[in-house]
């Protein structure tokens, strides 16, 4: 580590997140006009001299249709920015956002790249999940090979092993929504939220729409679990081929205890400190490790914690040292597993809520992390933040910022 350049944050930006459905206010926006809008105001943010950024890299995890051939270079050319600048486009899976981050970072600690902007972006409501396909989930002989089961059914399948009851994850989303109304209210997200306007600059959506205040266990309850026609329609026998030991699945996750299906976008720029003193910008936050790990692929939702591990063994830290922690909802129990096994305490996870309570854009996910993480830190002016994220095929990615 000590002959790499250090890689710092200059700024993090992030539109509202909009229902992932028609009707959603971001439904009626393009996901190349999601992103380009964004770049546009980081560069109006900063007063950034666009020539002198070497890349952007974007994270989506449906990269076809509407946001496919590289969403990054052409969002690039139709924020007006400089030609010169490069960009890719980078599927994780649900990491994506993240590792647009860590990669950005990666390239400015080699020297060979002074400035990148990395981020993600995810049109949900009008890319859906599985538009892409591929052979994990579509292709019988390698789902058969592998044995797939889908993520609802993987997350109460774990549910059910480690005896995650229905209220335990209710309960879990509950205060999820508690805390992001209470984040909301108080103007925790503003500093990096940036509105979305259509093309005369009427507004469209300036904070996150996703949030259900007032949810109760009481009125979770009323929910039917969402997991168990996949699983009767022969994903559970594969989960239970798999996991003898498991006599049925006990379906507990449903809408309100998983992620939120939603749109949005996120840029950050991540520099070297040469940059930063060229084009005189603060450094907000420094890039201190990341990790990625392969975990189960049919339980698919436990890499976070060997991920986090492995970061912090990069760092030459400890779990204690880390101040905050933004812990990806993906479904309720798979948070819970990550507490059992790190022993991190809720109070430090997830503070203004998650995915639950927000949604989940799933290329943008990450890198939006990093910018709440980051300013949280600075207004509780604490050091250490760790952003990680369950991934499909299981994976998991994290990453560890430091406030400057």
């Amino acid at each position: 580590m000590s002959n790499l350049s250090s890689a710092y944050i200059y700024d993090a930006v992030r539109t509202p997140r909009g229902k992932g459905k028609t009707g959603g206010a971001l439904n009626e926006v393009k996901p190349i006009d999601l992103l380009a809008g964004l770049l546009r105001n980081l560069q109006a943010r900063l007063d950034l001299d666009t020539a002198r950024v070497d890349d952007v890299v974007m994270g989506c995890v449906q990269p076809v249709f509407e946001q496919g051939s590289d969403i990054a270079r052409v969002a690039v050319l139709r924020a007006g920015w400089d030609q010169s600048v490069a960009g890719t486009q980078i599927d994780r899976y649900c990491g994506s956002g993240l590792e647009a981050v860590n990669l950005a970072a990666a390239k400015v600690m080699s020297g060979w790249e002074q400035l990148v902007v990395a981020g993600g972006v995810e049109s949900m409501s009008r890319v859906p999940m599985g538009t892409r396909g591929g052979a994990w989930s579509d292709d019988p002989a390698t789902a058969r090979a592998l044995n797939y089961i889908p993520q609802g059914v993987a997350i109460d399948l774990l549910a059910t092993m480690e005896g995650y009851s229905r209220e335990d994850v209710d309960t879990f989303a509950v205060e999820s929504q508690r805390r992001a109304a209470v984040a909301q209210a108080n103007g925790h997200f503003d500093k990096s939220l940036i509105a979305v306007k259509d093309q005369n600059g009427l507004l469209i959506l300036d904070r996150d729409e996703y949030t259900r205040p007032g949810t109760t266990v009481e009125k979770l309850a009323a929910l039917k679990p969402a997991f168990a026609p996949m699983g009767a329609a022969g994903y559970e026998a594969v989960a239970l081929a798999r996991y003898p030991g498991i006599d049925k699945i006990n379906y507990v996750h449903h809408s309100g205890n998983s992620s939120g299906i939603v749109d949005g976008a996120a840029a950050l720029l991540i520099g070297s400190e040469q940059a930063g003193r060229d084009l005189g910008l603060k450094a907000r936050g420094r890039i201190v490790a990341a990790a990625v790990v392969g975990s189960e692929p049919t339980v698919m939702l436990t890499g976070p914690a060997p991920a986090a591990r492995k970061a912090l063994a990069i760092a030459g830290l400890d779990f204690d040292d880390i101040d905050l922690f933004e812990v990806n909802e993906a479904f309720a129990g798979m948070v819970l597993r990550f507490m059992q096994d790190t022993g991190v305490a809720h109070e430090k996870i997830n503070v203004n809520g998650g995915s639950i309570a927000l949604g989940h854009p799933l290329g943008a996910t990450g890198a939006m992390l990093v910018g709440t993480v980051l300013d949280e830190l600075e207004r509780r002016n604490q050091r250490y933040g760790m952003v990680t994220l369950c991934v499909a095929a299981g994976m998991g990615i994290a990453t560890i910022i430091e406030r400057v």
